[in-house]
C-alpha cells in the first residue's frame, strides 16, 4: 500500500472509529501476522502508526 492510500484509509478508519481506530488497526496487524500474510500486516502496521500520528495531531 502505498503513503497516500495509507494516509487515506488511516483517516477513514479514525472518522469512523476515533481513539478505538488504532486498535482497530493493531487487531488487523496481528490476525494479518498470526495468518502469514507479512505484506498485509505490514501495511495494517503503516495504518496504526498513521492514526497514532492523526491522534498526536489532534490532540492538545
Amino acid at each position: 500500500m502505498d503513503a497516500i492510500k495509507t494516509a487515506q484509509y488511516a483517516r477513514a478508519l479514525y472518522t469512523a472509529h476515533g481513539d478505538k481506530a488504532e486498535w482497530e488497526a493493531a487487531q488487523k496487524m496481528r490476525a494479518s501476522e498470526e495468518a502469514g500474510k507479512t505484506g498485509e500486516a505490514a501495511d495494517w502496521k503503516a495504518v496504526r502508526q498513521a492514526i497514532r500520528s492523526l491522534r498526536g495531531a489532534n490532540q492538545g
